[in-house]
């Protein structure tokens, strides 16, 4: 399948040992809070509705049914990052796609720039890579200037900018695809 198992790799990031892991559904309500920061606060997931836990739990099951990863970052005990990946369109319908997947990065605020996106990043292109992964894709928000630059710093390349593709918060939004060959 396309899970290769566990991730446990420690990753010092400033004064903190923090450890990569698969996540389990104890994991989910952390992981529904850092996804809806990111929908209350920011452009980074176009939508305004906040996800439920009733929501989360099929999308994990899915995820573990199709094999595809959903890692945590875990700090302290706490879970202050996770990073997964899916089909980039549907792979079952349209199986052309099985070998790209689109990928979701989220960090807690308080963690940015302490490592731990590129750290579950490579960690995902990891996994990636041992499931027979060639490309992975990112669907950025033109506006988040870091997190594209971030993605350049980990050999993700820019391949369209699609304008007014979105809309949230009442003005329409530019979406950016970047990817990068993994296999």
């Amino acid at each position: 399948g396309r899970n290769a198992g566990t991730v446990r790799p420690r990753v010092r990031c400033g004064a903190v040992n923090h450890v990569i892991r698969d996540a389990t559904t104890a994991d989910l309500p952390a992981e529904l809070d850092l996804l809806n920061a990111s929908v209350l606060e920011s452009v980074v997931v176009y939508t305004e509705t906040p996800f439920t836990l009733a929501d989360r739990l099929p999308w994990f099951q899915a995820k573990q049914t199709r094999g595809f990863p959903l890692l945590v970052a875990e700090s302290a005990g706490d879970v202050v990052g996770y990073a997964t990946y899916g089909d980039f369109r549907d792979s079952i319908t349209l199986p052309g796609f099985r070998f790209t997947v689109e990928h979701s990065v989220h960090v807690a605020r308080a963690h940015h720039g302490a490592g731990l996106g590129r750290a579950l990043v490579e960690a995902l292109i990891r996994r990636a890579g041992d499931a027979g992964v060639h490309v992975m894709v990112g669907a950025i928000d033109a506006s988040n200037v870091d997190s594209i630059r971030f993605h350049e710093r980990l050999g993700f390349v820019e391949t369209a900018r699609m304008p007014e593709v979105g809309h949230k918060f009442g003005r329409r939004l530019d979406l950016v695809f970047m990817q990068r060959t993994i296999v």
